[in-house]
């Protein structure tokens, strides 16, 4: 609640995706939306509808809210027991755990994400954009 600026307790819509390469889990991701945001609407169901599967940053220009930005929090940490098992795993192996926000130009989250990688299957690299002025 506190990441999408709700208060305890509202409706959010919670989407649990596994991602596979070569049939294998290697990312777990758990998203949520305010439903308030997207309730009553063709986006309310992010892999649902017309827009299934379109993205954040698609879907919710179908509703006319612009996607300004998002924030990534990455952090090192051991796997829970849900997770590697998820993952195929052993329980305590090095993750890392991504949060993510994406906000909208009015500066309103309208997306938050726990993402869960392996840190054995994968390198984490971000490409950050100069732009001058």
């Amino acid at each position: 609640a506190a990441r999408l600026g709700i208060g305890e307790g509202e409706l959010c819509v919670r989407t649990v995706y596994e991602f596979l390469a070569d049939g294998r889990p290697v990312q777990l991701s758990t998203s949520w939306e305010p439903y308030d945001l997207t309730g009553g609407t063709l986006v309310v169901l992010p892999e649902g509808g017309p827009h299934a599967g379109a993205g954040v940053v698609n879907r919710m220009a179908q509703i006319g809210v612009t996607i300004s930005h998002a924030v990534e929090q990455p952090e090192p940490r051991q796997a829970t027991a849900e997770e590697a098992s998820l993952l195929g795993i052993q329980k305590a192996s090095l993750v890392t755990h991504i949060r993510r926000t994406y906000y909208s130009d009015q500066g309103q989250p309208v997306e938050t994400a726990d993402i869960v990688v392996p840190a054995s299957l994968c390198e984490i690299v971000y490409e950050v954009p100069i732009n001058r002025h």
